[in-house]
């Protein structure tokens, strides 16, 4: 109450200097002498703090915005480098599976260029008519077209083994001629299959069988024609034999 009376009668003394005008310059000296004379001493020094009190900005607001603009750049900072570090471990994750993959692709192209290739396919002739015949004959498929191993010997009708594993074998055979057409199947000097069709018509006949057997490296298998038996061959390739290497042993 006693700030507010003080205010009101310097406002007083103010508005009454002015209506003097140029003369009043010594009523002023006195009104202002007389106010501070007479006015409560606490409003007049709260006035004059505040009309003396230079305008100073908050700096402690501005280093408590600044506080928390650093600790919001180091936490940018800090998920900054937990991400990187993220990456670097995933990074470092597919790269070891790459290194894995590849030294595993490697592993497997040095298997493969280890592992042995075996693989024939032949026919029989282009003559004609092989047999009839008062004994047995070896079949010797002389139209070789693939031969990966050289494991086929056309001068013998010899397939040899190259290495222990587990073979597959196939032959097809065709008569033109009425009577018996047929083939056994030897490994080295024991026979193990033995196949045969009676043919009456003049047309061409067939029948397709094959085998697969467990062979020792230098195991032999070849076909044989027996006796009164006959078989007919030409350009069209109508008795064949093949075979190939399944998998090493």
């Amino acid at each position: 109450m006693r700030v507010v009376v003080g205010l009101l009668l310097l406002l007083l003394g103010l508005c009454g200097s002015g209506a003097q005008g140029d003369g009043g310059g010594l009523g002023e000296v006195g009104e202002i002498r007389e106010f501070q004379e007479t006015a409560p001493r606490d409003a007049v020094e709260e006035l004059t703090e505040q009309t003396t009190k230079p305008t100073t900005p908050d700096i402690w607001a501005e280093v408590r915005a600044v506080r928390d603009m650093v600790v919001k750049l180091e936490l940018y900072v800090e998920l900054l480098q937990r991400d990187n570090s993220d990456l670097q471990t995933r990074l470092s994750s597919s790269e070891s599976e790459l290194l894995l993959s590849k030294s595993r692709i490697d592993q497997l192209e040095r298997e493969n260029a280890e592992k042995p290739k075996v693989a024939f396919y032949t026919a029989l002739t282009d003559a004609g008519y092989v047999g009839p015949q008062n004994t047995d004959i070896t079949l010797k498929y002389s139209k070789v077209f693939t031969n990966i191993g050289n494991a086929y010997n056309p001068a013998t009708g010899f397939f040899t083994a190259p290495v222990k594993g587990v073979y597959y074998l196939q032959f097809t055979v065709s008569g033109n001629h009425t009577g018996l057409m047929g083939v056994y199947v030897f490994k080295n000097n024991q026979r193990i299959m033995y196949n045969v069709e009676w043919k009456e018509e003049t047309l061409y006949k067939y029948f397709t069988n094959s085998v697969i057997l467990e062979l020792l490296a230098g195991d032999e298998i070849h076909l044989v024609l027996p006796s009164t038996y006959s078989l007919y061959d030409d350009g069209d390739n109508h008795n064949t034999f093949s075979g190939s290497l399944l998998f090493p042993l």
